[in-house]
C-alpha cells in the first residue's frame, strides 16, 4: 500500500514520524516498509546544488564530447569508486556504496522546490551509507510501534542486456534480503542448490509498481510477505569481485 504525503521533503526532518503521520492503515506486526532513497537522501541533507560544483578537466571534456552538463559529470566522479564503462555519453560507474550503476545514482528529477528556492538545479546523492540509514530508521521505528518492522530502502537501476529499470534494495535491516531454498526438494523431489531469491528486490521491485514516480508515495508498506528476521543487510546482496563473471 503506498503512502503519499504533500509535504516537501526537507534536511533534519524525520521521516518516521512523516511514514507513521501519513499512513492510511496502521503498522502491525508482520509489515514491511519500503523507503524511496530519495526521500531518505533528502532528509539527510544529500542534495548538491550544481552551481557549487567545480567540474575537473575529465568532466568538462565529457561534458563537450557528449553535450552534459559537466558539473553533473563531475558529481559522478566524485561519488565514484572506480569507472566500469565511459561511452556514448553514458557513466556506468562502481559507487563507493559498492553499487554497480549509472551515474552513480544521482537524480535530477523530483528533488522539489524546497530544496532550492531559487531554482538553481540540484543534485540527490545516493544516502552515504544506506545500510546505516535503514538500521537508524528500523530502530526508531521500533522504538514507537514496540515492535520490529523491516526496512528497506529502495532505488532505480538499469539491468545488464534487458531494457527499462527496475528497483532493487540498497539498504534493508531487520529481515533475511534472500529467501533461500537450497536444500530443499522441488515438487519433482530433487534438491535445489543454488535457488536463493533476492526477496529484498522483489520486495522493492514490486513497490515501485504501487507508488510509481509520480503520485509523491516515499513509502510502501508491504503486508503478507512471511520474512524471517535476520542480522544479514543489503550489502549481501553484492556480488563479491571473485564471482564477477564480467569483470
Amino acid at each position: 500500500m503506498p503512502v503519499t504525503t504533500d509535504k516537501e521533503l526537507e534536511p533534519g526532518q524525520d521521516l518516521i514520524s512523516i511514514l507513521l503521520e501519513a499512513a492510511p492503515i496502521p503498522l502491525v506486526q508482520g509489515d514491511i516498509v519500503i523507503i524511496t532513497h530519495k526521500a531518505v537522501a533528502k532528509t539527510e541533507g544529500r542534495l548538491v546544488k550544481l552551481s557549487q560544483v567545480q567540474p575537473s578537466p575529465l568532466a568538462l571534456d565529457y561534458g563537450k564530447r557528449y553535450n552534459k552538463d559537466a558539473r553533473l559529470i563531475e558529481l559522478v566522479l566524485q561519488e565514484s569508486a572506480s569507472i566500469v564503462r565511459m561511452s556514448r555519453g553514458c557513466l556506468i560507474v562502481k559507487t563507493k556504496q559498492g553499487f554497480t550503476c549509472a551515474n552513480a545514482g544521482i537524480d535530477l528529477s523530483n528533488i522539489g522546490q524546497g530544496s532550492a528556492p531559487d531554482h538553481e538545479p540540484t543534485a540527490c546523492l545516493l544516502p552515504k551509507d544506506p545500510d546505516l540509514s535503514a538500521q537508524r530508521l528500523y530502530t526508531s521505528l521500533q522504538t514507537r510501534l514496540g515492535f520490529a518492522v523491516p526496512i528497506v530502502i529502495s532505488d532505480s537501476f538499469g539491468r545488464p542486456w534487458r531494457e527499462g529499470i527496475v528497483n532493487v534494495a540498497i539498504g534493508c535491516c531487520g529481515f533475511d534480503p534472500f529467501t533461500d531454498y537450497r536444500g530443499q526438494a522441488d515438487s519433482a523431489g530433487r534438491i535445489l542448490k543454488v535457488t536463493r531469491m533476492a526477496s529484498a528486490d522483489a520486495l522493492a521491485s514490486g513497490a515501485e509498481l504501487a507508488c510509481g514516480k509520480l503520485k509523491r508515495a516515499p513509502f510502501v508498506i508491504i503486508r503478507g510477505f512471511n520474512w524471517q528476521p535476520s542480522t544479514l543487510t543489503a550489502q549481501a546482496l553484492l556480488r563479491p569481485e571473485e564471482k564477477n563473471f564480467f569483470p
